[in-house]
C-alpha cells in the first residue's frame, strides 16, 4: 500500500495522434489543480500524464506521411508537452508508451498473466472498429456501425490471445459495492454496476497479430503478436513508478489516490483496468473519476463542424488563469458543459475584473494613499457585524475548501472563495474608507478597515492558487507577502488570527483586464473607484500616521480594456431608428417555450443590486432545484416570495447575472420597472406546463 501521506494523482495518456483540444485541457488542469493543492497542504504528490503512442491509427497515419512510426510519435509529441507548459501544468512526469522501460514491464506483466494461466489463445470472429481499435459483437453494433464513434466496422476472423476478465466479475461487483468512493460520481458508478449485473462479462482479445498491426509491444510468448493497445497504456498508471523517478516508488505512491478520465473511457478503466490489476494481484486505485464533455454552444465539438476549442488561443487571448478558472467555474466537475466565448468574457469581466481584479485594485490603491503603503494594524471597529461575518467565514473557509478538493467539488469551491470577495466588497463599500480618512478620530477605524482586506486578500492567494498560480503569486507579491508556492505552505497562513502588519504593500498592474467585444463592453468592468472620487475632492483630508495627502499621490492607472474583433459589423447612423413593430412568431416557434409553475424555496437579495433576488425554486418532487436570478426586487422584498408558487420559462439557456448563474426566467408584468408576478388562482403542483 501506498505511503499515507502520498498523493498519486493521473490523467488518461492521450493518444499522440489527437490535436489538444478544450477536453484535453479540462482533465490535466483538473489534475494539476488537486496537485498543486495537496503539495500545498504538505502532501507528497506524484502528478502523472502523457501520450498513448501504439495502435493501428497511429501506424496507419504514419504510413500515410511516408516515415516511420516513431519519427511520427516524436514530432506529434510536443504539441501536448508544449500546451502544458502555457497551461501551468505542474505534472512531475510525462510517459510515452514508447519508452524502453515502459514497454519492459508491459512485457513483465504479460509474462506473469501468461505463467498464470490467466491468458489463452482462441479463434474469434467479431465486428472491429479500427478508430477505437476494438472488437463488438452482433448484438452491440448499430446499422453496420461502432456504437461507440458510429464508424464502419468491418468483420474479422483470427487468433488472438484473451484475458480471462470474466472470472473477475464478482470479485469486481463486490469490490464496488463495498468502496462507495472507488468510481466517481455516483451516477457513473451506477451505470457501471448495471452494466456489470445485468450481463456476463466476457473475456477480453490482448493481443492483435503483427500482420494487421505491427505498431505495439511484442508479446514475450509469441512474436507473431502485438499486445492490445489498451493492455499497453493502462499499465503506465503503474510502470511509470518504476522507471520515471530516481528510485523505483510503487510501494510509496500505488495505489493511485484519482485516475481522472473522461467518461468516454470509463468502462476501460473501472473495468479492463481493475480486473487486470486483480490478476496481477496489485491493489485498485481509490477513485476513478470520470468528468462530462464539453459542447460547444451548445452543440457536439467536432472537426467537421469547425467548433473545436483551442486552449492555445484561449491562452493567447484570455490568459492561462483566465482559461483555468472558468473551466471549473462554468460547471460541476463531473457534469457536461458548454463552452461559449461570450460565457467567458462576461466570467472573466464579472468574477475576475470586478471581483478579485478589483478588490486587490482599491485595496492597495487605499493602503497607498491612506498609510504611507503599510499594511496597518488593526484599530477599532468599523462595522463590528461584517468584521465578524468576514471574520466567521474566513475562518471556516480552509476546511470547507479541504473538503471540496476531497470530494473534487472544483466550482463548489471557486464560489466559496467567492462569496469572501464579495463580503469584502460590501463591508468596503459599507465602511467607506474614504470618508473615515477625512477624520484623524475614525483613523483607528480606517486602520481596521485597510487591514481585514489585507489578511482575507492574503488567505484569498492561497486558497485561489491551485486554480490560477500566476495570479496567486502576482496577488501575494503586491500585497507584499513573500510566499514560497513551492513548498508547504504553513498553517498559519490559513488562520485569520494570524496578525497581518507593518508589511509593505508593492502596488502593481491590476490582475485582469476587463474585456469588450467590438466597441460594446460586455461587463461594467472594474468600478471607477468612488473612494478614488472622493479622495480626489479632498485637498487635505486626514490622514492615519505616516499618510500621504491626496496631492502626495498620484491618480492610479485605469483599468486596461481589451477589445475583441466583433464577427460582424454593425453600421452606425446618424439618427435613432424608428421602433419596429413586434417580430410575429409562429405557433411551431412558441411551443418551443416550456412555462411551467414553480414554488419558491428560498430567496435572497444579490449583493451589491437594487434590482436581482436570487430563487432557488422546485418544479416538482423528484426534480433538481433551479437557480434563478430575477428582477424584481425593487418589487418584492425577498421573504414574502417564499412559498408563492410562479411560472417560469424552464428551457431558457443558463445565463449569468452578476456573475451568478440563472437557470431559468420567472415571469412578470411590466415594463421598464415590474409591476406585478404572474400566479395562479388555484393551488397548482409545482411542475404543471404552462399552456
Amino acid at each position: 500500500m501506498s505511503h499515507p501521506n502520498s498523493f498519486y494523482i493521473t490523467t488518461p495518456i492521450y493518444y499522440v495522434n489527437d490535436v489538444p483540444h478544450i477536453g484535453h485541457a479540462y482533465t490535466t488542469v483538473a489534475a494539476d489543480v488537486l496537485a498543486r493543492y495537496w503539495r500545498l497542504r504538505g502532501r507528497d504528490v506524484f502528478f502523472l500524464t502523457g501520450l498513448d503512442e501504439h495502435g493501428q491509427k497511429v501506424q496507419q497515419a504514419a504510413a500515410k506521411a511516408g516515415i516511420d512510426p516513431q519519427v511520427h510519435c516524436d514530432k506529434l509529441a510536443p504539441q501536448f508537452q508544449d500546451l502544458w507548459k502555457r497551461l501551468n501544468i505542474s505534472n512531475n512526469a510525462f510517459i510515452r508508451t514508447t519508452d524502453i522501460s515502459h514497454k519492459s514491464v508491459v512485457q513483465q506483466y504479460l509474462e506473469d498473466l501468461f505463467s498464470k494461466e490467466l491468458i489463452y489463445k482462441d479463434n474469434y470472429t467479431g465486428w472491429y472498429c479500427t478508430f477505437d481499435e476494438r472488437f463488438w459483437t452482433e448484438k452491440d453494433i448499430e446499422a453496420g456501425l461502432c456504437p461507440d464513434c458510429k464508424r464502419p466496422v468491418e468483420r474479422i476472423s483470427e487468433h488472438n490471445y484473451f484475458f480471462k476478465m470474466g472470472q473477475y466479475q464478482n470479485r469486481l461487483i463486490e469490490h464496488i459495492a463495498q468502496h462507495p468512493n472507488f468510481i466517481r460520481p455516483e451516477s457513473r458508478r451506477n451505470e457501471i454496476l448495471g452494466f456489470l449485473t445485468t450481463q456476463k462479462l466476457g473475456d477480453l482479445s490482448i493481443s492483435r497479430p503483427k500482420s494487421r498491426l505491427s505498431w505495439g509491444i511484442e508479446l514475450p510468448f509469441d512474436k507473431d503478436y502485438v499486445t492490445y493497445v489498451w493492455f499497453d497504456a493502462l499499465v503506465n498508471y503503474v510502470s511509470a513508478l518504476e522507471y520515471l523517478r530516481a528510485t523505483p516508488s510503487r510501494e510509496q505512491y500505488w495505489p493511485a489516490s484519482v485516475h481522472l478520465v473522461g467518461k468516454d473511457i470509463l468502462t476501460t478503466h473501472a473495468v479492463y483496468w481493475s480486473t487486470m490489476l486483480m490478476a496481477l494481484n496489485l491493489p485498485l486505485p481509490e477513485t476513478i473519476f470520470a468528468h462530462g464533455w464539453w459542447t460547444v454552444n451548445g452543440e457536439k465539438m467536432s472537426k467537421s463542424r469547425g467548433n473545436v476549442v483551442d486552449p492555445n488561443k484561449m491562452v493567447d487571448q484570455f490568459g492561462a488563469d483566465a482559461f483555468r478558472y472558468f473551466l471549473f467555474r462554468e460547471v460541476p466537475f463531473g457534469q457536461d458543459g458548454d463552452f461559449s466565448q461570450s460565457a467567458m468574457v462576461t466570467n472573466i469581466n464579472s468574477d475576475l475584473a470586478n471581483g478579485i481584479g478589483n478588490l486587490l485594485s482599491r485595496t492597495l490603491t487605499m493602503i497607498e494613499r491612506f498609510a504611507n503603503g503599510t499594511i496597518p494594524a488593526l484599530g477599532t471597529p468599523a462595522l463590528p457585524e461584517l468584521e465578524a461575518l468576514i471574520a466567521a467565514t474566513a475562518t471556516t473557509l480552509p476546511e470547507r475548501i479541504d473538503q471540496g478538493f476531497t470530494a473534487l467539488a472544483f466550482r463548489e469551491n471557486l464560489q466559496a472563495i467567492w462569496e469572501l470577495i464579495g463580503l469584502c466588497d460590501e463591508y468596503i463599500d459599507k465602511a467607506a474608507p474614504w470618508q473615515l480618512a477625512k477624520n484623524p478620530d475614525n483613523h483607528p477605524r480606517l486602520n481596521t478597515v485597510l487591514n481585514t482586506a489585507s489578511k482575507a486578500l492574503r488567505l484569498l492567494s492561497v486558497l485561489m492558487y491551485p486554480y490560477m498560480p500566476q495570479t496567486a503569486v502576482q496577488l501575494a507579491q503586491q500585497l507584499g507577502l513573500s510566499f514560497d508556492f513551492s513548498k508547504p505552505m504553513p498553517q498559519t497562513v490559513y488562520e485569520w488570527e494570524t496578525p497581518l502588519a507593518e508589511v509593505k504593500i508593492c502596488k502593481g498592474a491590476g490582475l485582469f483586464p476587463r474585456i469588450s467585444i467590438g466597441s460594446e463592453t460586455i461587463s461594467v468592468g472594474l468600478k471607477e473607484s468612488a473612494e478614488v472620487k472622493e479622495i480626489d475632492k479632498e485637498d487635505k483630508p486626514g490622514k492615519p500616521q505616516g499618510a500621504k495627502t491626496v496631492n502626495d499621490a498620484t491618480t492610479p492607472p485605469q483599468p486596461t480594456t481589451v477589445t475583441l474583433a466583433p464577427t460582424t459589423a454593425t453600421p452606425k447612423t446618424s439618427a435613432p431608428a424608428a421602433a419596429a413593430a413586434p417580430a410575429q412568431i409562429t405557433i411551431d416557434e412558441f411551443m418551443k417555450i416550456q412555462l411551467k409553475t414553480a414554488k419558491v424555496l428560498t430567496a435572497e437579495r444579490v449583493p451589491k443590486s437594487e434590482k436581482l433576488l436570487k430563487l432557488q425554486v422546485s418544479l416538482g418532487e423528484g426534480t433538481e432545484q433551479r437557480q434563478i436570478v430575477a428582477g424584481i426586487g425593487k418589487k418584492y422584498e425577498p421573504e414574502v416570495l417564499i412559498g408563492k408558487t410562479i411560472v417560469i420559462v424552464a428551457n431558457l439557456k443558463p445565463a449569468k447575472l452578476m456573475g451568478i448563474e440563472s437557470q431559468g426566467m420567472v415571469l412578470a408584468a411590466g415594463d421598464s420597472e415590474v409591476r406585478g408576478l404572474i400566479t395562479l388562482l388555484e393551488d397548482v403542483e409545482p411542475g404543471t406546463k404552462v399552456k
